[in-house]
């Protein structure tokens, strides 16, 4: 069958998530494995087009995998015809202005979230996108993680019942940057670039929320900065302007609530860095980014508070594995490969700019929320 082969401009790969993730594991692995395949046997690759602030940068990373075509000149790679795709992984706070250019230029859009530091830019996009006709995306990759497909699966087979609640945790210890190097960029702890946990961890939850348990319909946060200060890139302290923390109550629709914690100042006493622990009427589990474990009603212990005497039940023991039953690839060249069949054959791809507003709303309303100490109610976008 036919292979064939379109540009793809990837604005931010000098980033730790557009480089790892998005590059390496998803664009250059598609074309590693012959490219993506088509509803008729044939087969599409990728011809990636770097673009970045630092050409320096640019050119290390085109020489390690022998790519040609990089440039600082955001416009000109947008001229070219033969790029089809236009994909952003920037800081937030510079991606709404490149976007709207790629739209102008008539290209396919796929980026990451959040697509805009507010509801306003990000409907923005999404109605941009649709009056011009190009197509779009948003990232959201925690569906395609192993442990959430697994909990899909136990939903969609009517594992719980009726399900009444989800408890999530999410988060680790990320280093002030002084004694050791911070695991993540200085920028997410400055609200002014964009930064905070709220504005990039309520996205995900949104759609998470949305697509396993059903809509997000009031949101009641609280979110924290823990840590005042930090050391940035260069050595230098700052002060962390933005949110490390937050604590979200969400109700869903169907009267399922949803608790969940985010933050970047937590040890982690965990199986893994996410857990969701969902309880139903006749069974629960609890999902991470791989595993999941079930327990059904009729294997529920029957505990008894009495705080005089040691627990002799191991509580976890009385949790069963469920099995992988199929083989799971990367979820970020999953989410890549349908986006791209998206652009060449129209195949289905619900996760668009619509969606990703609604999760930037999600956001900007559980900040409100924190502000004014209260419940908000989130309308419909």
């Amino acid at each position: 069958m036919s292979v064939r082969t379109i540009g793809v401009v990837m604005n931010g790969v000098t980033g730790r998530m557009g480089y790892r993730q998005h590059l390496v594991r998803s664009v250059l692995a598609i074309n590693e494995q012959g490219g993506v395949t088509l509803s008729d046997g044939g087969r599409v690759k990728l011809k990636p087009v770097l673009v970045g602030r630092n050409a320096d940068k640019l050119a290390d990373i085109a020489a390690k995998h022998g790519l040609s075509e990089f440039t600082t000149d955001l416009d000109s790679a947008l001229a070219d015809d033969d790029n089809l795709i236009y994909f952003d992984a920037q800081v937030t706070s510079a991606r709404v202005k490149a976007v709207l250019k790629a739209i102008e230029a008539g290209k396919h859009i796929y980026a990451e979230k959040p697509t805009a530091e507010s509801t306003h830019e990000a409907v923005a996009l999404a109605e941009a996108a649709a009056a011009k006709g190009v197509k779009n995306g948003v990232v959201q990759d925690k569906l395609f993680l192993p442990g959430l497909l697994k909990l899909k699966r136990l939903i969609d087979g009517g594992f719980f019942g009726r399900i009444l609640s989800v408890r999530g945790e999410f988060g680790y210890w990320v280093f002030e940057g002084d004694w050791q190097e911070a695991q993540r960029p200085s920028w997410n702890y400055r609200a002014e670039d964009g930064g905070g946990i709220v504005l990039d961890m309520f996205p995900h939850w949104h759609y998470v929320m949305e697509n396993l348990f059903g809509r997000v319909q009031s949101v009641y946060a609280r979110a924290v900065t823990h840590l005042p200060s930090r050391v940035d890139e260069q050595g230098r302290t700052y002060q962390a302007t933005a949110d490390d923390a937050a604590y979200g109550i969400f109700e869903l629709e169907g009267g399922i609530i949803a608790q969940i914690n985010s933050s970047w100042t937590v040890r982690v006493n965990r199986d893994e860095l996410v857990e969701f622990q969902v309880d139903g009427t006749h069974g629960s589990a609890v999902a991470g980014l791989r595993n999941c474990r079930v327990q059904h009603r009729s294997a529920t212990p029957k505990p008894v508070w009495n705080p005089d005497l040691p627990a002799t039940a191991r509580f976890r023991d009385g949790w069963q594995e469920v099995p992988d039953n199929a083989e799971f690839d990367n979820g970020f060249k999953v989410q890549w490969e349908a986006f791209v069949r998206h652009v060449v054959e129209d195949a289905p791809f619900p996760n668009d700019f619509a969606s990703g507003a609604r999760g930037v709303q999600l956001a900007e309303l559980g900040l409100r929320s924190n502000a004014e100490g209260r419940r908000i109610e989130v309308p419909g976008l």
